[in-house]
């Protein structure tokens, strides 16, 4: 528990290395990680969001592409983001550009994945009302299936964003200083460095995924929240009855 708190305290106050010779902690290095490891971050999911969710929205309207997003899903948690750094140094060297293009490597399936499944789980009854009122196809992408979608759009973005935020850990490995720099160096940080920016990752971590959910809800169209609460309060009801006819 001391040594909880004695992290806590560099996170605030600066104090000597481990090795001597430079001074650690403190607000200003842990504000310039947090800021350069929210950075690295932010580019990575606008990028994805820019490549997965139109792709996402044209295959889920065509009604094709399911393979496709399920088998990047499948990829995105299998290859190991140490392995897809190491690879891309090969190729991009190091730097921001290597450390960008693995995390938007991570952050795309989950948000191709969600978008595909919100389109296609879009009534097609509806889809077919829009055409017959003389809709053109990227009227209907737009004004019907996009925002039908949307709430499990941004489930896929608020979940890749959890994902990157954490990974973003390890861009030191690749030049890039971030919240990761103090956990990679223990013999600069020591273990109470290391779990300083351990609570700090979390803390962003949580408050990226609140953040998210807050707006996920608020971009959910008022006749889904109606119909949920209405199927809640239907399974409530019927919980509530079967409890009543069971004998005592």
């Amino acid at each position: 528990m001391s040594q909880f708190v004695d992290s806590i305290r560099l996170i605030f106050q600066a104090r000597d290395s481990v090795s001597g010779g430079v001074q650690i902690g403190g607000l200003g290095e842990f504000g310039q990680l947090t800021a350069s490891h929210l950075g690295v971050s932010l580019v990575a999911v606008l990028v994805a969001v820019a490549i997965a969710v139109p792709l996402g929205l044209y295959l889920g309207h065509i009604g094709k592409g399911e393979f496709l997003a399920i088998s990047l899903s499948n990829i995105g948690r299998a290859v190991p983001s140490l392995a897809l750094l190491a690879f891309f140094v090969v190729f991009l060297g190091i730097g921001f550009a290597n450390v960008t293009v693995v995390l938007v490597l991570l952050a795309i399936p989950p948000i191709l994945t969600n978008t595909y499944v919100g389109i296609r789980q879009v009534e097609r009854d509806t889809v077919d009302a829009a055409r017959g009122q003389g809709m053109t196809e990227t009227q209907i992408v737009r004004r019907v299936e996009l925002p039908l979608a949307l709430p499990l759009i941004f489930g896929g973005i608020r979940t890749s964003a959890v994902n990157v935020v954490a990974t973003a850990t390890i861009a030191p490995l690749a030049n890039v200083p971030t919240l990761g720099t103090p956990i990679i160096e223990p013999q600069t940080y020591g273990f109470t460095g290391q779990i300083a920016a351990a609570i700090v990752v979390a803390l962003i971590t949580v408050a990226a995924d609140a953040g998210l959910g807050a707006v996920q809800r608020a971009v959910t169209p008022r006749g889904i929240k109606l119909a949920r609460e209405a199927s809640a309060g239907r399974r409530f009801s019927l919980s509530s009855l079967l409890r009543r006819e069971q004998p005592t």
